[in-house]
């Protein structure tokens, strides 16, 4: 099986050659045995260290055991794994196997996972024992779902990824793919709430390391680095695989939620030199009371993606801890980051410029380009972009317009060449950088008896951070009270996954209208 053949920064725009025959894990895991990284330290997660050496065998392992259940070739593995070893096991063991993982939000409800199984008909689920609940009460009507493997001490009935690793070779040969074969799927949200299964190819990884991680992060060999966004994301992917590994660089794996207090103890406890976060969380540990002085930490840069970050935030951050934040923009669709911030060059209140090996554009209501100055439609063509949305021809027209990529999101382009966020192109929001549909809280209200009608926008909070602002008309007879309004957002709270629940409620005698009748939510706005 080959490997990456070469790299070359020297070119404009910077040229990262793959041969035809390539595997992607393959290729992530053989450069760091090859480079004599066998027993350097590659992962540690809450449980143990593992080294390069050790990753290499778990992968082939894993290899084996969904060959040792039937799984062939481009079948589907659906992997809903908090960070722990098992998640970088599982998601390249099945790559190196030519089987097709599928990341899943782990913070996702039953209905979401309902769908995901069905809409991808995978074979096989990989699932972490903590999750397991959100699963069990739908596994058995998937009829194409045959085996269930549980990540934990307790299979829940069905086998445990532990005992069946145990059973297995730790040799392995890599599936005979391609460059262009589908390698994985992450499932992206939609205006309308439902997810989309976003595929990508075997050469979109290792793009994305060569073209953002070594030049503009600058991740190297001696790094340790810890990521508060997940794995499952596509950010968090790139943060705490692919970049890691394309270097041979140490990553810090956390299972629970990305608290304050969690993040700040892996910052003291490993001193990770790298940490990437996202800026409702950089507001949260800016205010935390146990906020570490700059002595007790070792970060050499940082960096933010997933919605915009408030200059306030990033100057804040580094006046108190000495480090910039390397603010940039990706989405799932693109895989990672094209757009960013540089060491040294940072201008909180942008996104910063254009990634080299990425060509963006803003493009107005007429179709055309924008003047700088003007506000346009930022789309990007670069070589990370997903091939189509699975099973939604109608919406993969839309976004992938063939060299170009739409992103959905509203630019400024300074005469400098700095970019600034405008907002959405649509109604969408993204709450703690995970895209929420205002469609679907409002749903969620209009399920409650006291309520008329409802509108979700988009509202910022004292930290400049964005998240959901319901508008309510009640029903006659039913007076507005604060109880009304605590018991409106915990009904949310059971029907959807916690972070969509409105943070703000208005009550308010009606909603601003179109002559057809459609709500007016620019004017709540």
């Amino acid at each position: 099986m080959s490997e990456l053949s070469s790299a070359d920064h020297r070119t404009s725009p910077p040229r990262v050659s793959i041969p035809r025959q390539y595997n992607a894990a393959y290729d992530l895991i053989q450069r760091n045995l090859r480079a004599g990284r066998g027993q350097k330290i590659a992962y540690i997660d809450d449980q143990g260290r593992y080294t390069f050496g050790d990753l290499a065998e778990r992968v082939n392992r894993f290899g084996n055991v969904l060959a040792g259940i039937g799984l062939e070739a481009e079948d589907r593995v659906m992997l809903c794994l908090l960070d722990t070893i098992d998640f970088p096991t599982a998601f390249l063991g099945s790559i190196q196997a030519g089987i097709v993982p599928i990341a899943a939000n782990t913070l996702l409800t039953t209905a979401d996972y309902d769908f995901m199984l069905g809409d991808s008909r995978a074979k096989a689920l990989v699932v972490s024992e903590a999750l397991w609940p959100a699963f069990a009460p739908i596994v058995a009507k998937h009829k194409t779902l045959r085996h269930i493997i549980v990540s934990g001490s307790d299979g829940k009935g069905h086998q445990c990824l532990s005992d069946l690793m145990k059973g297995v070779s730790p040799n392995f040969d890599p599936a005979p793919t391609t460059c262009d074969d589908f390698c994985f799927w992450l499932y992206s949200s939609g205006s309308t709430g439902t997810p989309k299964g976003t595929v990508h190819l075997h050469s979109h990884l290792i793009q994305t390391a060569e073209l953002y991680g070594k030049p503009i992060l600058g991740i190297r060999e001696d790094d340790l680095v810890f990521s508060a966004a997940k794995l499952f994301f596509a950010y968090g992917l790139g943060n705490g695989l692919t970049f890691p590994l394309s270097v041979g660089a140490t990553t810090v794996l956390m299972a629970e939620r990305p608290t304050p207090e969690a993040v700040f103890k892996r910052l003291r406890e490993h001193k990770p030199t790298i940490f990437y976060g996202v800026p409702t969380l950089y507001a949260g540990l800016l205010a935390s009371r146990d906020l570490p002085a700059p002595k007790e930490l070792r970060m050499r840069v940082c960096t933010s993606a997933g919605e915009a970050l408030p200059a306030d935030i990033g100057k804040r951050w580094t006046e108190h801890f000495g480090v910039e934040i390397l603010d940039g923009i990706g989405s799932t669709e693109m895989l990672h980051i094209f757009l960013s911030n540089r060491p040294g060059e940072v201008r909180y209140g942008t996104t910063g410029k254009p990634v080299p090996g990425y060509a963006v554009r803003l493009i107005g209501e007429d179709g055309n380009p924008v003047a700088p100055g003007e506000i346009g439609e930022l789309q990007i063509n670069g070589p990370s972009a997903a091939v189509m949305y699975w099973n939604s021809r109608e919406k993969s027209r839309h976004t992938f317009m063939g060299d170009w990529t739409r992103s959905g999101d509203k630019y400024i382009e300074s005469n400098d060449g700095y970019f600034q966020y405008c907002g959405r192109s649509d109604d969408m929001l993204k709450v703690g950088g995970i895209y929420v549909s205002p469609f679907e809280v409002e749903g969620a209200l209009m399920t409650h008896e006291a309520i008329l009608e409802a509108a979700v926008v988009a509202h910022a909070d004292t930290d400049e951070l964005v998240k959901p602002k319901a508008y309510v008309v009640l029903k006659a007879g039913i007076e507005p009270s604060d109880a009304l309004d605590a018991a409106l957002k915990q009904h949310v709270k059971n029907q959807l996954a916690p972070y969509k629940y409105p943070r703000w409620i208005e009550f308010v005698a009606e909603l601003p209208k179109t002559a057809t009748g459609k709500i007016q939510r620019f004017k709540l706005r």
